[in-house]
């Protein structure tokens, strides 16, 4: 009986496994320290207000948000006469979230206004392995998240494949009238 093709494959899986601890290991010892000191570095370098939290509730599952804050959108949905709930923005965050494996998937969550439309998906920018995620990688990052949210904040009819305001929010409301 051949079983060297299955033992090449048991092989590279237990080698997997490996890296899992490996990667695991980084995270906590070089990584998420050196995403956390670069971030705020950053941050502070190019004058702009952030919060940067450690998420560590899930043990290997940790993450870190680089949030640009959440604000008084200047809406608000009226209630009833003289009571006016006001609307909350989120104006959009950089995460850094430790996978099941090990590896390190980075996201921008964009910018949203609550009960306000949906929320737009997140974007993958890339999954990177501990070794792999250097300096020049995170400032492209935040340069991403900055130029992101810049678009969403800046949001016009020039591109007309986006759907935002009065239709998202409350349908196609024209009437059949003859």
């Amino acid at each position: 009986m051949e079983l060297n093709n299955l033992k090449n494959k048991v092989e590279h899986y237990k080698e997997v496994l490996k890296n899992t601890d490996t990667y695991r290991k980084a995270w906590q010892t070089d990584t998420k320290p050196m995403i956390l000191k670069l971030l705020q570095k950053i941050a502070d370098d190019v004058k702009l207000k952030v919060k940067i939290e450690e998420k560590p509730q899930l043990e290997n599952m940790e993450a870190i948000v680089l949030s640009l804050g959440t604000v008084k959108s200047g809406m608000s949905q009226k209630i009833e006469k003289g009571i006016e709930l006001p609307l909350v923005k989120h104006n959009g965050s950089l995460i850094y979230q430790q996978l099941f494996n090990g590896k390190i998937m980075v996201i921008i969550q964009y910018p949203f206004i609550e009960n306000y439309g949906q929320p737009r998906p997140p974007k993958t920018i890339a999954i990177y392995r501990p070794e792999e995620l250097k300096d020049p990688y995170i400032i492209r990052h935040f340069e991403e998240l900055v130029q992101e949210v810049t678009n969403w904040e800046d949001f016009d009819d020039d591109e007309p494949a986006k759907k935002i305001g009065f239709e998202m929010n409350f349908g196609n409301l024209k009437s059949d009238t003859k």
